[in-house]
């Protein structure tokens, strides 16, 4: 009887062991990700894509051996790409404000990667990383569905390394007051022109190009910024409200009157579900009208009757918050939304191992 306790006793121990050491490298659902940037705290994302690291593989020509000798070359750092909302940090909406000016500032930062309760799973640091392509989302009256800007940047090189903090870090950003915006909620403004009756506007990306400066003996090559491009606006609207821009399309496109005189600047506002708070505003310059055109119709079918307006647009600006209603501040609205929680400063970044130097070949 002893020696079947013994048994036991013995076989227990071998499954809490064994339990043990699985629950240690168990897998875990990894569905928030949190992200710092320039030493601040910026909140949760809606999604995160890219980051990857890669070689190209360099083929040399055949020698005396059959086969062909292959090794990699420089590594590459792809783009990130991440969907956020209005409850960020004003740090992420100062830097997407500065690159839209022409003001570029490069933003080390991470990401971390968190379980479902919140604990820091896994952390990728950035550093040296310029936005390249900033996506609006289409606004339109008849979406019930929340969207999210899409801001993708490239650095000029990431680690991944262990992750710092604790739950305790993180869980109270899941409680604050998100700044919820849906695509129904907007309002566009175009002195002398009856916008009232706008339903759309299709989704836009502001691109910025940045280019490797591959000149030097460094491993990690510096990314400099290139051509700045704004695009053109589509715009679908109402006929019983298109007079002034039928009007204005015979005048500038027509007539040729299409001086800098002739163009018009916008507003294009982001408003919170009860319409009365600006979240965020998009200022739109030297706009000119280039093609309008009624939407297709079908026989027997009672849809109402819509124009389809594209209009070129020279310059936009990025203004969050009262930002968009007062003059340079950028600080989140204090009149019914809610600022993310204070806290403690981000953990400083992990300085980069320095890389070995590398010298390119003759030839």
């Amino acid at each position: 009887m002893s020696h079947v306790k013994v048994l036991g006793l013995t076989l227990a121990v071998v499954l809490a062991l064994s339990c043990s050491a699985v629950g240690k490298d168990r897998s875990y659902v990894s569905g928030n990700h949190f992200v710092t940037l320039g030493g601040e705290k910026c909140g949760f994302v809606k999604s995160i894509e890219g980051g990857a690291i890669t070689a190209e593989v360099i083929n040399e020509p055949a020698g005396q051996n059959s086969f062909v000798k292959k090794h990699i070359g420089q590594p590459k750092y792809e783009e990130f790409t991440l969907q956020v909302g209005f409850s960020m940090n004003k740090a992420l909406y100062n830097w997407i404000q500065q690159a839209w000016s022409m003001n570029y500032k490069r933003m080390d930062g991470s990401i971390v990667a968190l379980d479902y309760q919140l604990n820091p799973v896994s952390e990728r640091q950035f550093y040296q990383a310029l936005i390249t392509e900033t996506t609006i989302p289409a606004v339109d009256a008849s979406s019930k569905e929340p969207a999210y800007i899409a801001v993708r940047f490239a650095p000029t090189h990431t680690r991944a390394v262990k992750p710092s903090g604790s739950k305790a870090d993180y869980g109270q950003y899941g409680k604050a007051e998100q700044k919820l915006w849906l695509p129904s909620s907007f309002k566009l403004e175009i002195p002398g022109l009856d916008c009232t009756k706008v339903s759309k506007i299709d989704s836009f990306t502001v691109k910025q190009t940045a280019v490797t400066d591959d000149i030097g003996e460094a491993r990690d090559y510096m990314k400099e910024p290139g051509k700045l491009e704004f695009p053109n606006l589509k715009i679908t609207l109402a006929e019983a409200s298109a007079q002034a821009w039928f009007a204005w399309h015979e005048d500038f496109v027509i007539q040729g009157n299409n001086d800098e005189t002739r163009e018009k600047s916008g507003t294009l506002s982001f408003l919170s579900p009860n319409r009365q708070d600006v979240l965020a505003q998009i200022k739109f310059y030297n706009m000119g009208i280039f093609r309008i055109q009624a939407e297709k119709a079908e026989a027997n079918a009672d849809p109402i009757k819509r124009v389809q307006a594209e209009l070129y647009v020279e310059r936009m600006e990025f203004l969050l918050g009262p930002a968009a209603v007062a003059s340079g501040s950028t600080e989140t609205s204090t009149s019914g939304t809610t600022s993310p929680p204070p806290t403690t400063p981000a953990p400083k970044l992990t300085p980069p191992p320095s890389a070995p130097k590398t010298l390119k070949r003759a030839g």
